[in-house]
């Protein structure tokens, strides 16, 4: 069975998929799912995917900075959580492993092709600002503003993909996803001080390239010092933010 990764508007949730989401199609709990699957029902471990895919998708592809990449380490990560359901102990929410299992197959991916980007990410913006619904009848957009807005994500975008894929990964999950030091250090199997170490370097990293920016915003920003004197928040580092893939991005499969 092959289940299409989401085409738009991927990440939109401001925080995780509850276990039970009021979904007419699967209303079983996450873990009870995960269980059926186990089991041998052949549908449990779609419907469990379809529920939370568009989560899984935007951690992939902000991981990874690359549609092509994205996909892939989805499908590696997807083949593997169907494969390895049984090791599951109920020790962590199913999404949270979930996250780890993709997360860790976007990085195998990126460390085996040595990616380290450079360059701009796709332009393809995943702005919550941006997604929601306009003001009406859009009487206080300022074109020069929208502008100047557009040129801001695109240096986020392009700063964040100059960051180690670890650094990058951690600031994705806290920064981002709304996870909690605790909760990426278990989706990143490392201990919490190693992935406020990275978020602590990665925003050090984003200040310096970004220094223009924040100087020119204090104005707007006031509260623009992380903890620990970085310059940069969690709020810069979202203006950086994703759509969905673009067409053609392969599908994740579920099943090997």
């Amino acid at each position: 069975m092959r289940v299409a990764v989401p085409a738009d508007d991927a990440g939109e949730r401001s925080r995780r998929t509850p276990e039970q989401p009021d979904d007419p199609e699967a209303p079983r709990s996450d873990a009870d799912l995960l269980a059926d699957h186990v089991a041998g029902d052949p549908e449990a471990f779609g419907i469990l995917f379809r529920r939370h895919r568009d989560r899984l998708w935007a951690v992939a592809l902000r991981t990874t900075g690359d549609p092509d990449v994205a996909a892939d380490g989805l499908q590696d990560g997807m083949v593997a959580a169907f494969r390895r359901a049984g090791s599951f102990r109920g020790e962590a929410q199913v999404t949270t492993w979930l996250h780890r299992v993709v997360v860790n197959a976007c990085l195998d991916r990126l460390r085996a092709a040595r990616v380290r980007r450079a360059e701009p990410l796709p332009e393809l913006v995943d702005d919550r600002e941006a997604l929601r619904p306009p003001a009406a009848a859009d009487e206080t957009t300022d074109p020069l503003e929208h502008q100047l807005r557009a040129e801001q994500r695109a240096r986020v975008r392009t700063a964040l993909a100059t960051l180690p894929a670890e650094q990058r990964a951690a600031l994705v999950l806290v920064d981002m996803e709304g996870y909690s030091v605790a909760e990426a250090a278990v989706i990143l199997d490392c201990a919490e001080g190693t992935i406020k170490s990275r978020c602590s370097r990665g925003r050090a990293r984003l200040a310096v390239l970004l220094q223009d920016l924040l100087t020119a915003g204090e104005g707007d920003h006031p509260s623009s010092s992380a903890p620990g004197g970085n310059a940069v928040t969690a709020r810069d580092v979202r203006s950086g933010r994703r759509r969905g893939p673009p067409d053609g991005v392969p599908a994740a499969t579920t099943t090997p």
